[in-house]
């Protein structure tokens, strides 16, 4: 079950316990962090930084080198312990934690992904991914069977038994992606895990990654220097510079109200129709109805919302078409099930712009946008994707 992530006022100093305590009394002055430091000899990595992350949402922290976003995404799981502020996962606060649940949520709740792999090189694939239940004390015939399911999950069945230097870079962090997958963790923390992969190998990568964030229900933060690589990923993004939030948006917002220069210069060469996705400009359909809905209701609901139609999904929310305020008030039946005109002119949520227009030309009404579950999640609209390409 994917948890909320709230940060509140978050700042994590580096140095001795002195310089740390007077960096931190000027935190919310005027100085620059180099200022800062001069002044104190301590280093301010990430200052007051305050965030709300969606349950499920895949949220990316982009910024250059130095800018403060790997070290503040080890504040979620207290590798870097904060000076100040609040770190909530869920219900929980990290820093309220004693020692034991503190282990127990790096071992359950929380995983992580980094730039080295951090493989065990005298294991097998197999091994090296189900090592994290082997140390929680779970049985070897459950631990082996999530690890072949995270395997699978990963796209690397049939490499079980092979040695990590057997495999290609991509394939090694596919394995370090299996392996955080194991214990089902609630938020799954990336850090710059594609950074060193080669272009072809890293867009992979990244289709993988969408692929599962679609089909699992987690949440998951993505740490890149690439605004491309952010802007391809993220629900929303968070631009840091010299330890701050600069700015925090869908995709695209920053191309529509970018804060300042900064975001303007950072944003410049990002090409729009291969980063932004169907999700970034997709909106909520003005109603929904289920198949056991009653046509009286439905009819209702339409004529209170001036609708000529509906989309329909079953109880799960899964989409299985429309109907229309016609046959509505044509129709002699209890319920709108027989009523439904199956539609398959849908297109997936993590697609990119560029592949909707055929779709649109083809829809009769806006285009359906469903998940890798086939569940309803927004539509799209063809003046809106105009819109977002012409601004």
């Amino acid at each position: 079950m994917a948890k909320s992530v709230r940060i509140e006022k978050t700042s994590v100093v580096f140095g001795k316990p002195a310089q740390k305590k007077a960096a931190s009394e000027l935190l919310d002055s005027d100085l620059t962090p180099q200022e800062i430091r001069e002044k104190t000899g301590a280093t301010v990595a990430v200052r007051n930084v305050s965030l709300d992350i969606k349950e499920g949402e895949l949220f990316v922290i982009v910024g250059l080198s130095g800018s403060g976003k790997s070290s503040f995404i080890r504040t979620l799981n207290l590798l870097n312990r904060p000076v100040s502020g609040k770190t909530m996962i869920g219900d929980k606060d990290l820093l309220d934690m004693t020692k034991k649940e503190l282990r127990y949520f790096r071992r359950n709740e929380v995983s992580m992904v980094f730039q080295n792999f951090a493989l065990l090189t005298h294991r097998t694939v197999i091994e090296n991914v189900q090592y994290p239940l082997e140390i929680q004390g779970v049985s070897s015939s459950e631990y082996k069977k999530k690890a072949k399911e995270a395997i699978h999950m990963v796209g690397l069945d049939g490499w079980e038994d092979h040695m990590p230097n057997q495999l290609s870079g991509g394939m090694r962090q596919r394995v370090g992606l299996a392996r955080a997958l194991t214990n089902e963790p609630e938020v799954l923390l990336m850090d710059e895990p594609y950074s060193a992969l080669d272009p072809l190998i890293r867009r992979d990568m990244q289709d993988q990654l969408l692929k599962l964030e679609d089909e699992m229900d987690r949440t998951i933060l993505f740490i890149t220097h690439d605004m491309n690589e952010a802007f391809r990923l993220g629900d929303r993004i968070a631009l840091m510079k010299d330890a701050e939030i600069v700015q925090v948006g869908t995709p695209d917002e920053f191309f529509d109200k970018p804060a300042n220069d900064y975001v303007k210069n950072f944003i410049a060469d990002v090409d729009k129709t291969r980063i932004l996705k169907v999700r970034n400009i997709m909106e909520k359909p003005h109603h929904i109805a289920t198949e056991t809905d009653t046509v009286k209701t439905t009819l209702e609901k339409l004529k209170e919302k001036d609708l000529r139609f509906t989309y329909v999904t079953d109880a799960n929310r899964k989409f299985l078409g429309y109907v229309k305020i016609e046959q509505l008030k044509r129709s002699k039946s209890e319920t709108i099930k027989r009523l439904v005109n199956e539609d398959d002119t849908v297109i997936y949520r993590n697609a990119y712009l560029r592949e909707a227009w055929p779709k649109l030309r083809d829809a009769e009404y806006d285009l359906p946008v469903v998940d890798g579950k086939g569940r309803l999640r927004g539509v799209l609209d063809y003046d809106v994707v105009v819109d977002a390409l012409a601004e």
